[in-house]
């Protein structure tokens, strides 16, 4: 859907929920994960309108109010009575959204547990960060609202620690290198995300831990936390993350892209002791390597 805003000095989330179906809440999510593009860019709820303003709505963003608690095997890391910490497998969204209400690691969590944080609304329940859903490993989940707050807030002054492993198409050249590259949601598809001008800050740490005849193992540590942010940086240098579906070279398997959450490192909000937490590569993404190293 496209507007040409014909109302100036109006705050935008208000402008649109009086002039189309949406309610005023609704747009304010949106807006805030950028389904809605003013003038082609992300703008937060409190935006003044300007004549001829040019609004893009997404036509693909579903609703969905009623999520159940759903049964799952979840691989609990770590847990206390204010976070919890949770190995995610390849193949698991993390939370209700668009095509995905049923069978996410909130409704697991909810399931398992009645005591989550609420602070990012009825469908995030417990969520402070997340993964995309074919990235495993590591993430944390909080079970209070102090909890996630502080953690939140954590996130937001670069204090946890978060450090991948990918799998890359193409020999890497150099050992180390730092990706400086601003992201914001694809002007052409709404589920994709790309490098451009106006994007977000978004700021990668690249370092080799082995090269293959064509493949190279990286350690990636994130800077900032845009969405997809390893997969649209790898892709933007050429070296995008192998099996990638979205992002990647050809066809990609069931699986998803070769990237996984190895290590978190952070304050625990609470009790202010320092925690680490480690996860082993999936076994689909070890014996590849393994295979790897067998053939050369």
């Amino acid at each position: 859907m496209e507007i040409v805003v014909n109302k100036e000095n109006e705050r935008i989330d208000k402008y649109l929920s009086d002039n189309t179906s949406y309610s005023r809440e609704l747009v304010t999510k949106m807006l805030k994960e950028g389904y809605i593009l003013v003038n082609e860019k992300v703008v937060k709820a409190s935006y003044k309108t300007k004549l001829n303003d040019n609004v893009l709505i997404s036509d693909d963003y579903e609703i969905h109010q009623d999520i159940a608690p759903k049964e799952m095997k979840l691989n609990i890391v770590y847990e206390d009575d204010d976070i919890m910490v949770i190995d995610k497998p390849s193949g698991l969204v993390v939370h209700p959204g668009n095509g995905h209400y049923d069978n996410t690691l909130v409704n697991g969590l909810m399931y398992y547990t009645h005591n989550l944080s609420d602070v990012g609304g009825s469908e995030r329940v417990g969520i402070v960060h997340r993964l995309d859903k074919d990235t495993s490993g590591l993430m944390l989940v909080c079970k209070t609202n102090k909890a996630h707050e502080i953690l939140a807030q954590d996130f937001k002054e670069k204090k946890v620690y978060r450090e991948y492993y990918a799998l890359l198409c193409g020999r890497f050249p150099s050992d180390t290198a730092h990706i400086d590259a601003p992201i914001g949601r694809s002007k052409t598809n709404f589920n994709k995300m790309e490098v451009r001008a106006g994007g977000k800050s978004a700021r990668t740490n690249l370092k080799v831990l082995k090269r293959y005849q064509n493949y190279t193992l990286v350690s990636l540590v994130l800077e900032t936390g845009r969405t997809h942010q390893i997969r649209v940086h790898m892709a933007y240098i050429g070296y995008p993350v192998f099996n990638d579906p979205v992002y990647g070279k050809g066809e990609a398997t069931e699986f998803g892209q070769f990237l996984h959450s190895k290590v978190i490192r952070f304050t625990h909000p609470i009790t202010h002791k320092k925690m680490e937490f480690e996860s082993n590569l999936p076994p689909y993404f070890q014996e590849y390597l393994d295979k790897l190293d067998h053939n050369e």
